[in-house]
């Protein structure tokens, strides 16, 4: 079965998924809006075949559209998807959810009520890297769970390929790497461990209306400590890292989709087989949600996973 999709938002994560889907059988493109005209007419450029929808509400009533995908900014994510419900499409949502809790509370129980597949697209819900290790965790190979490290730097935020939706992603309203990058981590948490709660949180912003540039943090998970640091500026390479101490082997997730593991000694390459571990992934997400709007087995996350990491992530930024 072929998924027709339209796309709401054509920035960099929607062109992302356009040329993931382009070279992925289970999915064909058909339509696409964005209020943006001229990106629209870009996007047309490179995807002659490709609809430019006249508005959203054309885009979602199109009755050749089984998936609405959506990459706008996280204050729009509500709006489009409800509108996307009313049709009886399957929603296909970036992460966050959203930025303000009660809507976001509203947005799970309508897409529970609607009966329409609704999933979050948290990359880490298919990473090879994360099927290895909740599989060594589940056959007790890591032993006790001491507890786990989440670390993430950057010299710049938003990143060099990120700049062109700095205008939102740069500001505390809806943006931050808290929201975009560290919410991955917190799913992951809770897939793992179960349930979290926070511990404390504390974090540091610059003058004005700025995101954070310093953010750690502390999570219960079923009695698994989870501790977070993230920080912006300074020369020197992105760091983003996921390490899982056990009693027996420790496990490390870095770069999104590559994974080390050690039994005491220097750590060791766990995925040399895989050639190119970021495409890789992007086809397992794919295959995942191709899998969910079928019907059929997957982990992809619901609206109510999704909101519980907002709930989170938002409690974490909330000391000004």
């Amino acid at each position: 079965m072929t998924h027709k999709v339209a796309v709401i938002g054509l920035g960099v994560m929607g062109q992302r998924m356009l040329g993931n889907m382009a070279v992925h059988s289970d999915f064909e493109v058909v339509s696409v809006w964005d209020p943006d005209g001229v990106a629209c007419v870009d996007t047309k450029a490179t995807y002659p075949s490709l609809n430019i929808a006249d508005s959203r509400e054309a885009l979602v009533a199109d009755p050749l559209v089984d998936v609405v995908y959506i990459a706008s900014p996280p204050a729009t994510h509500r709006a489009h998807a409800l509108s996307a419900m009313a049709h009886g499409k399957a929603v296909y949502c970036e992460k966050p959810l959203g930025v303000d809790i009660a809507e976001s509370r509203d947005l799970a129980a309508q897409a529970e009520k609607s009966g329409c597949c609704c999933i979050v697209n948290f990359s880490l819900a298919s990473a090879h890297a994360v099927g290895l290790v909740e599989r060594k965790l589940q056959d007790g190979v890591l032993g006790d769970v001491a507890g786990v490290d989440i670390r993430t730097h950057f010299s710049t935020w938003p990143r060099d390929w990120q700049m062109g939706a700095a205008g939102w992603l740069s500001r505390r309203a809806q943006g931050g790497f808290t929201r975009e990058v560290l919410s991955h981590w917190v799913y992951l948490s809770e897939r793992l461990f179960g349930s979290a709660t926070l511990k404390h949180t504390a974090a540091r912003y610059p003058e004005g209306d700025g995101a954070e540039t310093h953010l750690h943090a502390g999570l219960d998970c079923g009695g698994v400590p989870i501790s977070i640091a993230g920080s912006v500026g300074g020369v020197g390479p992105d760091r983003v890292e996921f390490t899982v101490w056990g009693s027996r082997e420790s496990c490390r997730i870095y770069d999104w989709n590559r994974l080390r593991v050690s039994d005491g000694g220097d750590w060791q390459e766990a995925m040399t087989d895989i050639d190119d571990p970021r495409e890789h992934g992007y086809r397992l997400q794919l295959d995942n949600a191709a899998a969910a709007f079928s019907g059929k087995a997957h982990t992809m996350p619901d609206f109510k996973a999704a909101l519980s990491v907002q709930i989170l992530i938002e409690d974490m930024l909330r000391q000004r």
